[in-house]
């Protein structure tokens, strides 16, 4: 804890001694964040920013449910590209599947839902179709550079 301001010293000198000191302490140093550019210096100024960086550190929602339920729906269509199972995207879309389920028994207060469960069978069809297609071309791929390498 510091000492309180002598009478006498103005206010900002001894406010500037306490950071001195401070830094040759080393006190600083040990903080999050030492040495890294400040995040969002590139960005217009938001008098709210400290809010939405509050929220998103601890994953709170500003959208209704339904309207999240939406974009979680969204966002898990767009991943499946990206899934390197099938149980995996079974699990994904079964786990969309059960809450759109929850949410059509029991509707929170905001705008409707509509949405349906996902066919999770036809999904993981076209989920693996899709990556037959992506390994075949990998594997054309792989065996073009091989037939265009000189030989030794």
């Amino acid at each position: 804890m510091t000492e309180r301001k002598p009478a006498g010293i103005s206010f900002e000198s001894w406010v500037d001694k306490q950071i001195r000191e401070s830094e040759q302490r080393g006190d600083f140093s040990q903080l999050p964040g030492f040495g890294k550019p400040l995040d969002g210096l590139d960005r217009p100024y938001d008098e709210t920013w400290w809010i939405k960086a509050k929220m998103q550190r601890e994953g709170v929602s500003v959208l209704p449910p339904t309207l999240a339920l939406r974009k979680e729906a969204e966002d898990v269509l767009a991943a499946l590209p990206g899934v390197r199972t099938e149980a995996e995207v079974r699990r994904m879309l079964t786990e969309v599947n059960e809450k759109i389920a929850e949410t059509v028994r029991r509707p929170p207060p905001g705008p409707l839902l509509n949405l349906k469960p996902f066919d999770v069978e036809a999904l993981a069809g076209e989920w693996r179709a899709a990556r037959g297609a992506r390994l075949r071309l990998s594997r054309w791929q792989v065996d073009h550079r091989r037939s265009r390498a000189p030989s030794a």
